[in-house]
């Protein structure tokens, strides 16, 4: 069966369940999107990875880096393998240089564990073709217009802060586990960048 390569696209507050996340996997080259409802600790296990933060203490995916790594095992691949009753099923696939073993995996944590070991992530047609969504170009360029003028209107309250306050107002967060404050000031010295 032929392997999909997937990209990770972001995250977003779940419209359908209260304290979830989407999770916005996307085929690599193409337009269609799997979107996967994750957890809140699984969210930002992600964020944290994707944005490059260091928490003062590692994170439960990080401690299973830290003992594979020590074991000499690498995780090569993540497969997304199942698509049942709504609910996505995945694989880690582990080598220690001996042998290949697969592992089952919630897809929360497979990905999360994918972007601490920078291996791709996979999936199959028949679980892109049963649960993945189609992307208008058009449609996808409304969207983000929409969200940028959501953003506008949210009041930022670092708007008023210099690079540098905000660079200690995200050490301070991560001192404090305040992970999601952290990576929502990242993103407006990201927006500063660009607006420059």
């Amino acid at each position: 069966m032929d392997k999909i390569k997937l990209e990770i696209l972001g995250m977003s507050y779940s419209q359908s369940q209260s304290g979830a996340y989407a999770l916005i996997l996307g085929e690599a080259g193409g337009k269609r999107r799997l979107p996967i409802i994750i957890g809140g600790f699984e969210a930002q296990a992600i964020a944290i990875e994707l944005e490059k933060m260091k928490p003062a203490r590692p994170l439960t995916h990080d401690l299973l880096k830290s003992l594979a790594v020590a074991f000499h095992i690498k995780v090569t691949e993540v497969i997304i393998n199942k698509f049942f009753e709504g609910v996505f099923y995945a694989q880690l696939v582990c080598n220690d240089g001996k042998q290949v073993i697969e592992i089952d995996s919630r897809t929360s944590d497979a990905v999360a564990i994918a972007i601490r070991f920078n291996c791709p992530i996979f999936t199959y047609e028949n679980i892109m073709s049963a649960a993945g969504v189609v992307v208008d170009d058009d449609k996808k360029e409304e969207d983000d217009n929409e969200w940028q003028d959501s953003e506008k209107k949210e009041q930022n309250p670092w708007e008023l802060l210099s690079v540098d306050e905000l660079e200690k107002q995200i050490q301070m967060a991560i001192e404090n586990e305040e992970y999601e404050k952290a990576s929502k000031i990242r993103d407006e010295i990201k927006r500063r960048g660009k607006s420059r």
